[in-house]
């Protein structure tokens, strides 16, 4: 059986690590199941192009709008090996946080924490509020994965996108659905 993915995708900036998420599982013979919010759908022609979105759904194996709680990706009974939220809002996080389970994106990842499963968090804000590491706290104690995308610097990398898909590939890596995809500390040292 085709390992099944989660991917929801946010408002937060930071657009282009969905585009990655995706072409990353779709790479590794994922099954993608995509969700997007209303901002995140602009944040794509905002931030990549009008044919950002395009490519997105192009990616996922199916496409569940936001407002659907209906969906199959909102019951613990669909198989899925976990969920990336790539960007993850700090809206978005604060209603993972306190279950508030308002759309498919936000109910999805309550799932995964319920049923056990990886949840992983692309968090995306800087500064952050006490609010902000607060949410971050109760997602983590409640088994979900908080990975700010923070550049890999040790990598030396040229471009956004080599940034962006290193993060793409760590959050990958860390549903442990194939061997690692990301590049490892030691590999410019030769370790």
């Amino acid at each position: 059986m085709t390992a099944r993915v989660i991917l929801g995708v946010s408002g937060a900036s930071g657009a282009i690590l969905a585009l990655e998420c995706a072409r990353m599982l779709a790479r590794i013979g994922v099954e993608i199941d995509l969700t997007l919010s209303p901002m995140a759908e602009r944040t794509l022609e905002l931030e990549i192009g009008p044919g950002a979105q395009a490519e997105l759904v192009a990616l996922a194996t199916r496409l569940h709008p936001i407002r659907e709680l209906g969906a199959t990706i909102a019951s613990g009974s669909y198989p899925v090996a976990g969920m990336i939220v790539a960007p993850c809002s700090m809206r978005s996080l604060a209603a993972i946080a306190h279950g508030l389970d308002d759309n498919l994106l936000t109910r999805s990842a309550s799932v995964q924490l319920k049923e056990r499963r990886a949840l992983i968090l692309l968090a995306r804000e800087a500064p952050l509020t006490l609010a902000h590491l607060r949410n971050m706290t109760a997602v983590t104690e409640m088994g979900g994965t908080v990975l700010p995308p923070v550049p890999a610097f040790y990598l030396r990398p040229q471009t956004a996108l080599e940034i962006a898909q290193q993060i793409a590939a760590r959050a990958v890596d860390m549903l442990r659905l194939a061997p690692p995809q990301a590049a490892a500390w030691g590999a410019l040292i030769g370790d």
